[in-house]
C-alpha cells in the first residue's frame, strides 16, 4: 500500500505545481481575447507581444538592472564573505554577520520602505540621487542581492581546506597571487551560483522595485502586475510562456552538461 501511495501523492504534487503552467502555455495560443474562452489555435498574441514597446522596454530594463546588480553583488558579497571567514579577529564581526543575514529574513516591504526613506533623505541632504529611477532600483537590488551572494560564498569558503593557501604562502606567494591562483578558482562554482541567484531575484523582484522606482523606470514585473490587475490579457500569457521556455532550455542544458562530467 505504501508503494502505491507514494507515487500517487507525487503525481498529485507535480500536477498541482505544473498544471497551471501547462494551462498558461496552452492559453497563450488562444485565438480569443478572453482568456477564459477558447477560440481556437493562434500565434497572433506572440506577434502583439513583440510589437508592445512597453513590455519590450521593461524587459530590457529588467535584464540590464539584473545583470549589473548581480555582478556588483557578487563582487561585494565575495569581499564580505572573505572578511567573515578568513579574518578571524575583526572587530564587529558578529554584527557584520547579522547585518548580512538581515535582508534574508526581513520582509520585502520593510526593505523597500527603508530604502525609499533613505533615498528621500539623501536627495534632501545631498541632492543625489535626483529622483527615483534606474539608479535607485540598481542600488536596492545590489543591497539585497549582496546578502544572498555572501551566504553562498561564505559556505564554500568555510568548507575549503586552508592548508592549500597556507602552503602557497609558505612557498613565497603573495596573498594577492594566492587569491587569484588558488582561492578564486576553487570558489568559482559558488560565485556562479551566487550570481545566478542574485540575477534571478533581481529579475523577479516586484515589491522593493515598486518602492524605489519612479515614473521613468518600470521593470517587467511591475508592468505585468499592472496589467494583471485589470485582467489577464493573452499577450501576458505569451510572455510567461516565453519565460518558461527560456528557463526550461537553461535547465536542460545544465543537466546535459552535468551528465557529461566524469
Amino acid at each position: 500500500m505504501k508503494l502505491r501511495f507514494t507515487p500517487i501523492m507525487a503525481l498529485f504534487g507535480f500536477a498541482f505545481l505544473y498544471g497551471p503552467i501547462v494551462s498558461l502555455v496552452i492559453f497563450s495560443f488562444n485565438e480569443s481575447r478572453l482568456v477564459t474562452v477558447w477560440g481556437g489555435w493562434s500565434t497572433k498574441w506572440y506577434g502583439e507581444l513583440f510589437a508592445n514597446e512597453q513590455i519590450i522596454d521593461a524587459a530590457l530594463l529588467s535584464l540590464k538592472i539584473a545583470a549589473i546588480s548581480a555582478s556588483m553583488a557578487t563582487v561585494l558579497g565575495t569581499m564580505m564573505a572573505m572578511v567573515l571567514v578568513r579574518f578571524k579577529r575583526v572587530r564587529g564581526k558578529g554584527l557584520m554577520g547579522g547585518m548580512v543575514t538581515g535582508p534574508l529574513v526581513m520582509p520585502d516591504v520593510i526593505i523597500g520602505l527603508s530604502l525609499l526613506l533613505l533615498f528621500v533623505a539623501m536627495q534632501a541632504l545631498f541632492g543625489w540621487p535626483a529622483g527615483r529611477g534606474f539608479t535607485t532600483i540598481l542600488i536596492a537590488h545590489i543591497t539585497f542581492g549582496m546578502a544572498f551572494v555572501t551566504v553562498v560564498v561564505q559556505s564554500r569558503l568555510s568548507d575549503m581546506d586552508d592548508s592549500i593557501e597556507e602552503s602557497a604562502l609558505d612557498l613565497g606567494a603573495s596573498p594577492t597571487r594566492v587569491f587569484f591562483d588558488i582561492t578564486l578558482p576553487m570558489i568559482t562554482p559558488a560565485l556562479i551560483s551566487g550570481w545566478l541567484l542574485a540575477f534571478t531575484l533581481s529579475l523577479d523582484d516586484l515589491v522593493i522595485s515598486s518602492f524605489v522606482s519612479g515614473p521613468g523606470a518600470t521593470t517587467l514585473p511591475m508592468v505585468i502586475f499592472s496589467k494583471v490587475r485589470l485582467g489577464v490579457s493573452p499577450d501576458i500569457n505569451a510572455l510567461a510562456s516565453l519565460i518558461v521556455l527560456v528557463v526550461s532550455v537553461g535547465i536542460i542544458i545544465s543537466a546535459l552538461l552535468m551528465r557529461k562530467k566524469p
